[in-house]
């Protein structure tokens, strides 16, 4: 044991991880939001990407290929998948491929002649965002005036025997508003609510010095979130997830790298997550150029993480490996540099006190205004936030 708490040995190399199928495939049909959210996980320099989209054929390509490997529950995002005026093929095509599908959308453009359309196709899942429980709030962080129209999709999702799925993303601006936003999606009816704390990628990382809330904050909001759940029950089931920075745990990401989740993103890439294509020195492969099957079992980017030969002391002799699988490599990379260090969010990181830090600042700024200005998520700071060179 070396002085610092820590095995001055690596622990023997545990037997080949055995790859099963992706189970999950997320299909980012393009980049394109008429939405500007600050907290938005697609890439800051989506703009190098955003006229380069997979055709209509190309998806049912990739789609077809998933269910031959296994995949089973479709994610339609973006962006704004709504902005495909495709949607309503890819879906029926999904749909009758045997794909269990869910529309992830903030009810931009979601019409009752395009809901009508859907629901023939065969869509099973919706799920609508919210921003905040006011029309003030909620328009300012989307940067947009789609309060008013996202009440009227919430209405058509009930009228077309939907499950109402109810989503905010919670962080520094509305967390005190919880149980106003609860409110609100107890009279939508809304059968699933989750409250899903931001994690700090993409814009959310650039913004976070205006989002990341206080643990006082984040402590009264989870009270009051049980308080809904112990009266509501399964009339309205509440999932509350706290974020990552006050955690001494890391979350097992996405169940581990390769493990049972795929993104194909509105330009072919293939990633193992959401914000794998920030990490340097991997060449994700794209399904233009290679198929899906071949990058799930064969490539270097989805086997990279897999199993625990790539780890670094003190995940590699931690016995709790298996639970978390070394938590996050773009929160790794995001904050120490070094995609294959230990997640900092865990307490027995090195490089933990990064997150502290970040926590100790949280608390310090709670009522100061930051200096940096909020970077809304649009083309202009897309190009400007690339120029500079920002993860």
């Amino acid at each position: 044991m070396s002085a610092d708490g820590l095995e001055s040995s690596s622990a023997p190399p545990s037997a080949p991880q055995k790859v099963g199928h992706p189970m999950w495939l997320l299909a980012e049909l393009t980049y394109k939001c008429p939405l500007h959210c600050v907290f938005c996980y697609n890439p800051i320099d989506y703009t190098n990407t955003f006229n380069d989209e997979l055709s209509t054929e190309e998806w049912i390509c990739v789609l077809k290929e998933g269910r031959e490997i296994g995949a089973v529950q479709l994610g339609l995002s973006g962006g704004e998948p709504l902005m495909r005026d495709d949607l309503e093929t890819i879906i029926g095509e999904a749909h009758q491929m045997g794909y269990y599908t869910n529309l992830i959308t903030s009810g931009v453009g979601l019409t009752e002649p395009r809901i009508k359309a859907m629901k023939a196709a065969g869509l099973d899942h919706i799920q609508l965002s919210f921003q905040d429980s006011t029309r003030e709030m909620n328009d300012f962080l989307s940067s947009t005036r789609t309060f008013d129209l996202k009440n009227k999709v919430a209405q058509l999702i009930k009228q077309y025997d939907y499950p109402m799925v109810f989503n905010c993303v919670i962080h520094r601006l509305n967390i005190d508003h919880i149980d106003k936003i609860l409110d609100m999606a107890e009279n939508m009816e809304a059968e699933y609510v989750e409250l899903a704390n931001t994690q700090y990628y993409a814009w959310a990382h650039v913004n976070r010095d205006h989002l990341l809330p206080t643990h006082e904050q984040l402590i009264r909001a989870e009270k009051i979130a049980d308080e809904y759940k112990a009266r509501l029950g399964n009339k309205m089931r509440i999932f509350f997830v706290a974020p990552d920075f006050y955690e001494n745990r890391p979350k097992a990401c996405m169940n581990g790298w390769g493990s049972v989740f795929t993104v194909v993103t509105a330009d072919g890439a293939l990633l193992p997550c959401h914000e794998a294509r920030m990490l340097p020195g991997i060449n994700f492969p794209n399904v233009r150029e290679r198929g899906l099957k071949w990058a799930w079992y064969e490539s270097e980017a989805f086997n990279k993480y897999r199993g625990d030969d790539w780890m670094q002391e003190p995940c590699r002799s931690c016995p709790e490996k298996t639970k978390d699988f070394g938590g996050c490599r773009c929160q790794a990379f995001l904050l120490t540099g070094d995609a294959t260090n230990a997640d900092p969010v865990c307490d027995k990181s090195q490089h933990h006190e990064v997150v502290l830090a970040a926590r100790d600042n949280a608390a310090r700024k709670s009522n100061v205004i930051p200096s940096k200005p909020i970077s809304f998520r649009n083309d202009k700071n897309s190009r400007q936030l690339s120029a500079d060179g920002i993860v």
